[in-house]
Parts: structure tokens; C-alpha cells; sequence
């Protein structure tokens, strides 16, 4: 058994959009502003394209922050997980869910959505992190990354998620676990199978995988801090050949313009992936079509139950997919921490990583990804193909890399199986018979923090 998750609109395609819609009205091509030495004047066009850009990528963060794409039904209506939030204190069950608790299982507090005198009281100490009045406080706010509470005045009557759930963090600025959102950034403090765990009922888990709940809750307690099984509901493998889990890590979802299929076994464009998660993970109300998912022998589960062909009405998924693309591809990598790694190790591992290094061959600059068809065998990167045969090419994405410093916790491949980066490079050494020294290695991993 096994899950994960993870997403365009460009502006040739928001241009034919456009012309297709207002074709008359842009016909006329004077140039209303003068031109200078460096731009050239915008027609009526370009404002016009300059405008919707600005708008779609305005729709593309909240959508990404906010939507729930109608998942409470699942989250709430069918886990009913907000009754263990709130607890029996509340109408609930259970002790509920504290602040401190929700923040052990890697939950975040955006402190932009707190008004001044709860983060005075943050800062000095009083408020009640163990009283899960105050986690109700905070949804009622909005305040929880990614999560959304549905209120019947003061009663919490539902839950859902948004994308920023698992692809947000924050910066820490007012406490572990309380910042400014960090869009894009993984998660990989999130505890997933804890939070799933939560739910008072799992029967949904237990019809579809046609197990018992407690096999449910040993699959969702194997996946710990940082990961996610998005194939659990497609092939029901929930473990690797060698014991260890299916589970593999959250990706980032920076950086990716560019960029041509996405995940870790590439399933396909980003907003494939969008789709694929808001409808048969998040478990939101939308359309999504995948033949490939019909193949009874690879993904008997997901056959089984028609993830192939998925329709909803209302459908509150598609509409919302070309802003989210737009929004995800205008996400930059992050730039490393100044005096975070050495930079001239990093100008000689750049040489090493371009030549004998052998590693711009598929970590092309500057998406550090292959244009084209990125996909790889396990033979060629020289692990195994558990993974991969997971997916509908059984092969390996070429990973981009910049931002790598964002997410070092929790290890390095799809699953974690590497600790640190220099374990990676020794890996590469190894396989491919590079024969770098040891001072090369070296170099080889300041220029991979410096991306």
C-alpha cells in the first residue's frame, strides 16, 4: 500500500485566450505610451495581457493558499477529523487537538493572519498552547497553513486542506511553527499519516484498500515526519520489498517553471499533478482523467475503484487549474543563506558539477532538470525500480535542484535512502566511475548548497 501528492498557463497560450475572446476589441495597434531607450511602447495588448497575467497569478495564490476545492465533504463529512480536533470538550471526541499538539505534527501558523494582540501574547507567553479552544481560535482566524475550519457560529462543523498544506512552510520568525508563509517551500515537518491518523473514522481506507483499520493505521504511522504515499490509492503496496515504507518525501513546488514532467516517477505536467491530487487526494470535487490508471495489474486499486475517469458536478477543480500553474511556475527557488556555504569550494565544485563531475549531463542549467522527456531507469542512476514501477513509465525524474538547501531535512532521493549530499555524490561516484578525490567531493556538495 502506498500515497503522495504533488501541478500552467503561458503567456503564448494567455495571449491565444485572450485574442480568442477580445479579438475585435485589440485590433487596433497604436502604441499609447512613448517609447524610452529601453522598452519598447506597450500596445493596448500588452496591457491588456500584462493586466491578466498579474490577475491569474493573484487568483493562482489564493486558490493555492485557500481552495479546498469542496474536500471538507471527505475531510469532515467522511473522517470526520474535525471532531477530533475539537475534542469531546466541544461536541467532539476525544481530548482534541492542541496548539502544541498540531504543531508536533508539523502544522503551521502563518502570523500574518493573527491580529496584533494574540501575537503580543504569543511573544510573552500567554497563550495556552495546550487548550484546544485556542487551536479552534486559530481556524476561526484562518490561521493554520493550509487548513480550513467550516463554522457554524462558534460550532467547528467541518475540515479541509489546500495545496499549501503539505508545499508551504513558514519562517519561524515569531516561534518554531509560527512565520511568515513560505509558499512553494516542503513541508517536511508534516506528519501526514498522524494527521490522516487523527480521524475518528478511516472505513473509507479500509473499503478501498480492502483492509482492516488497523493495517490502515500501521501504513499511516510508517510514513513519519516529511512524507507522503500518493500511490497507496492506486497500487495498495504500502511497503518496499525490504520492509521499509512506500512513503516517499514532499516535494518542493518551487522552482519549477521549465520544467517538464513533475514528481518524483514523473506523472506528468504540473497541471496534471494538480489535478490528480485536488480529485483522488485531497479528495476535492472536480474532473480528472487518466487512462493509465484502467491497468488492473499495476494499479489494481485505482482500477477497482474508477480513479481512471472521475467526474463531480459541480466540478470546483478545473477552473481554478490554469491560475494555480500560472502561480506554482512564478514560485523561484529560494537563494541560499548568505555564509551558508563556502563560495570559492562552490566556484570549483561548478567546474566539477559542468565537467568531470559528469552532473549538468541531466541536471541541465538553469532548470538543472532535462529539457525534453527527464526520466531515467533505475539502472541508469543505479538504485532500485520500487519506486519507479509505481508509476506509468516505471522510470526516475531528473530532480531540479536549486533550492536543494530548503530541504535537506529528511534526507535526499525520492524516499530519503541518502542523509546528506555528500552521501549522494559518493553514490554517483560509485556507479559511475567518476573517480573524484575527496577534496573534489567536497567542492561538488558546496556548489549543490550554493544552488
Amino acid at each position: 500500500m502506498k500515497r503522495h501528492w504533488i501541478y500552467i498557463l503561458t503567456v503564448p497560450v494567455m495571449a491565444v485566450l485572450i485574442l480568442a475572446n477580445y479579438g475585435t476589441a485589440f485590433s487596433d495597434d497604436k502604441h499609447d505610451d512613448k517609447p524610452d531607450d529601453k522598452h519598447p511602447p506597450l500596445t493596448k495588448l500588452d496591457k491588456h495581457i500584462n493586466q491578466q497575467a498579474q490577475q491569474t497569478l493573484d487568483d493562482g495564490r489564493q486558490i493555492f493558499r485557500f481552495d479546498t476545492f469542496g474536500d471538507e465533504d471527505f475531510w469532515g463529512g467522511t473522517l470526520k477529523l474535525h471532531r477530533a480536533i475539537k475534542g469531546e470538550q466541544f461536541g467532539g471526541v476525544g481530548e482534541g487537538v492542541s496548539p502544541r499538539a498540531a504543531l508536533e505534527v508539523g502544522l503551521k501558523v502563518d502570523v500574518d493572519a493573527l491580529p496584533e494582540n494574540v501575537v503580543s501574547a504569543l511573544k510573552n507567553g500567554h497563550v495556552n498552547l495546550d487548550d484546544p479552544a485556542v487551536t479552534l481560535d486559530l481556524l476561526r482566524l484562518n490561521a493554520v497553513v493550509g487548513v480550513t475550519g467550516v463554522f457554524d457560529k462558534n460550532n467547528l462543523k467541518s475540515v479541509g486542506i489546500q495545496c499549501a498544506l503539505c508545499h508551504s512552510t513558514v519562517d519561524d520568525s515569531l516561534t518554531s511553527g509560527i512565520g511568515h508563509r513560505l509558499d512553494g517551500w516542503a513541508n517536511r515537518d508534516l506528519n501526514v499519516g498522524a494527521v490522516i491518523g487523527l480521524a475518528p473514522d478511516l472505513s473509507v481506507f479500509t473499503k478501498l484498500l480492502q483492509v482492516d483499520e488497523d493495517t490502515v493505521r500501521e501504513v499511516l504511522d510508517s510514513w513519519g515526519p516529511g512524507k507522503f504515499d500518493a500511490e497507496l490509492i492506486l497500487d495498495g503496496k504500502a511497503f518496499r520489498p525490504d520492509g521499509g515504507s512506500g512513503a516517499t518525501l514532499i516535494p518542493p513546488a518551487f522552482g519549477l517553471a521549465g520544467v517538464n514532467l513533475h514528481t518524483w516517477t514523473g506523472w506528468g505536467s504540473v497541471p496534471h499533478w494538480n489535478a490528480f491530487v485536488a480529485v483522488l487526494e485531497m479528495h476535492g470535487k472536480g474532473t480528472f482523467f487518466d487512462p493509465r490508471l484502467k491497468d488492473s495489474d499495476q494499479f489494481p486499486v485505482a482500477a477497482r475503484a474508477h480513479f481512471d475517469n472521475v467526474r463531480n458536478d459541480p466540478d470546483l477543480v478545473s477552473s481554478k487549474l490554469p491560475a494555480l500553474h500560472l502561480y506554482q511556475l512564478s514560485i523561484p527557488a529560494p537563494k541560499p543563506p548568505e555564509g551558508s556555504f563556502d563560495a570559492s569550494a562552490a566556484a570549483n565544485g561548478k567546474r566539477i558539477f559542468e565537467a568531470k563531475g559528469k552532473c549538468a549531463s541531466c541536471h541541465v542549467p538553469p532548470t538543472y532538470s532535462e529539457p525534453g522527456w527527464n526520466m531515467h531507469t533505475a539502472e541508469e542512476i543505479g538504485i532500485d525500480d520500487f519506486q519507479a514501477n509505481r508509476s506509468p513509465d516505471k522510470r526516475y525524474r531528473t530532480a531540479p535542484l536549486k533550492g536543494l538547501w530548503t530541504h535537506t531535512k529528511g534526507g535526499f532521493y525520492h524516499d530519503g535512502r541518502f542523509e546528506t549530499l555528500l552521501e549522494v555524490v559518493n553514490h554517483y561516484n560509485e556507479h559511475l566511475s567518476l573517480g573524484l578525490s575527496e577534496q573534489e567531493k567536497d567542492e561538488l556538495v558546496e556548489y549543490l548548497k550554493s544552488l
